[in-house]
């Protein structure tokens, strides 16, 4: 069957999305089967009329969509696109983003609400083997107090109580993201003294959850995470130093 053949031909579109669904039709219909190799770009060129340039762009969009692995080296193959897949793929450029205050903040946001919204159910609904998990990873973050660990731990510890929804994709955004928004966390000159104050945060949260108590869970979880990402956001320089030390000179 010829991809060209297959293409829709009601509505003029791009050529790189025309070749990206003609392929998408042909997997559908099992014509290409997980597992097997695309047509190779020159084919791929020859029977579309285009450059390698589109064709790449084609199968970069369906590697992004979760319909294509690619490795360096070998063919693009097919495979059987999945919510984490797609998740995981889009992650990767949003991360890119994540730079940008405005973008950061919205993501911020995102994880409050997933958080808060875990922090409820866990404070309502966690079994005595998912609170033992939240005590294990706090009692970690507490060790690593003042030490290169600390992030590692303060993830983990967030970790815990997102996993008590039992909800995958949940937890995949929450893996995605949470890591990079630590990273950036800008050095503190009294990193031991921060840390205790994160960890102590999450001690009242976890105590919260341990006692079922809905409301103070979520109140220590909001009011946390809030100063978190408040720590996080640097005042521009000062004008007046600026003056001074032009002035001085």
């Amino acid at each position: 069957m010829s991809l060209d053949k297959d293409m829709p031909q009601d509505a003029p579109k791009r050529v790189a999305d025309r070749i990206a669904e003609a392929i998408i039709a042909q997997i559908k219909d099992g014509t290409l089967a997980v597992g097997d190799a695309v047509p190779t770009e020159r084919e791929l060129c020859d029977r579309f009329s285009t450059s390698r340039p589109t064709v790449r762009e084609a199968l970069s969009s369906l590697h992004m969509r979760g319909f294509l692995s690619t490795g360096t080296g070998k063919r693009p193959r097919v495979t059987n696109p999945s919510l984490e897949d797609v998740f995981t793929l889009a992650g990767d450029h949003i991360r890119e983003i994540l730079g940008n205050a405005e973008s950061g903040a919205h993501l911020e946001q995102m994880r409050q609400f997933i958080e808060a919204g875990a922090v409820r159910v866990a404070a309502e609904n966690a079994s005595n083997i998912q609170v033992a998990k939240m005590q294990a990873a706090l009692e970690k973050n507490m060790e690593s107090v003042g030490t290169d660990a600390f992030p590692e731990t303060d993830i983990a510890f967030h970790r815990s109580i997102v996993a008590v929804v039992g909800n995958p994709i949940i937890l995949k955004l929450h893996d995605m993201f949470v890591s990079t928004m630590l990273a950036k966390r800008p050095k503190s000159p009294s990193p031991r003294r921060l840390d205790a104050v994160v960890y102590e945060e999450h001690r009242a949260i976890y105590e919260a959850v341990l006692n079922g108590d809905v409301i103070a869970a979520t109140k220590h979880m909001d009011s946390h995470l809030e100063r978190s990402y408040r720590a996080r956001l640097a005042a521009p320089k000062s004008l007046l130093k600026d003056a001074k030390s032009v002035g001085e000179t």
